[in-house]
């Protein structure tokens, strides 16, 4: 699949400025900045411990920021409750995946759509007809996000029955439902086979020539390099390199990071 034409003069939909997170003194991430320009898959990459799932914990507002600055389309939201970032455009997914296994795989892409519905807790509670119709169409729009992501014969199975790979994809088009403005991924490869790997990464690739603004988390270094438009290297927390996938290739920081003096 061919990468999308690119605006370089696009301003950044997100941009962390000298951003510093601290456990019991301790700097998970240290004075870190970068910007994300729209429909890029920006890869976050390092060695375990380095603060790859910190940072994506920190976009979303499940930690909170001790020095530093997050914008999102221009606007600080270090602060926000992660429900907050969510309303706002911002979706992830999770190392492990967090379905609701005991509901099927339509009604979990439901669920993610109804963060974006209009009808309040009284017409719920009532069963009004702008309720109902309202009900219908989520059901229809969900149908569709499943055929987008090749689910749609497993629009009745129960979540916890499907394959690995099938569950990660489920996730993603949870995530999708909200219709993100950016969507984090946080190790969508881990536990996948090498064929499943490479369905998941045609799976981003699509999200990309779709327009998606996408930040991957991922050990899998053959995905990352396949799929990423930009790579950001961290140890212990902070910033050792950013580029082009054959860039960082080449950075002999990076390799010592990886592989040692």
């Amino acid at each position: 699949m061919s990468a999308p034409v690119l605006d370089e003069t696009a301003e950044a939909v997100l941009e962390a400025r000298k951003i510093t997170v601290r456990f019991e003194g301790l700097e998970a991430l240290s004075r870190l900045s970068f910007s994300v320009r729209p429909r890029r898959i920006i890869s976050i990459i390092g060695p375990n411990g380095a603060g790859k799932t910190t940072l994506i914990n920190a976009i979303t507002g499940v930690y909170p920021l001790h020095e530093g600055e997050i914008l999102f389309q221009g606007k600080p939201i270090a602060g926000l409750k992660p429900f907050q970032i969510a309303s706002l455009g911002i979706a992830r997914s999770f190392q492990q995946a967090q379905l609701f296994m005991n509901m099927t795989v339509l009604e979990n892409v439901m669920v993610g759509m109804h963060s974006r519905t209009t009808s309040g807790f009284i017409n719920g509670m009532l069963r009004l007809p702008s309720e109902r119709k309202e009900e219908r169409l989520i059901r229809e729009k969900s149908r569709d996000i499943l055929g987008e992501f090749g689910l749609d014969a497993r629009a009745g199975d129960m979540a916890g029955h499907i394959c690995i790979l099938d569950q990660r994809r489920l996730e993603i088009a949870r995530a999708m439902a909200c219709r993100p403005e950016i969507l984090l991924l946080d190790e969508p490869a881990a536990g996948l086979t090498i064929r499943e790997m490479e369905a998941m990464g045609r799976l981003i690739l699509g999200l990309r020539e779709k327009g998606q603004t996408i930040i991957l988390v991922e050990h899998n270094m053959r995905l990352v390099m396949a799929i990423s438009d930009r790579l950001i290297v961290l140890h212990h927390g902070t910033k050792i390199g950013e580029g082009r996938p054959g860039d960082i290739q080449k950075n002999r920081q990076v390799i010592e990071a990886y592989l040692g003096k």
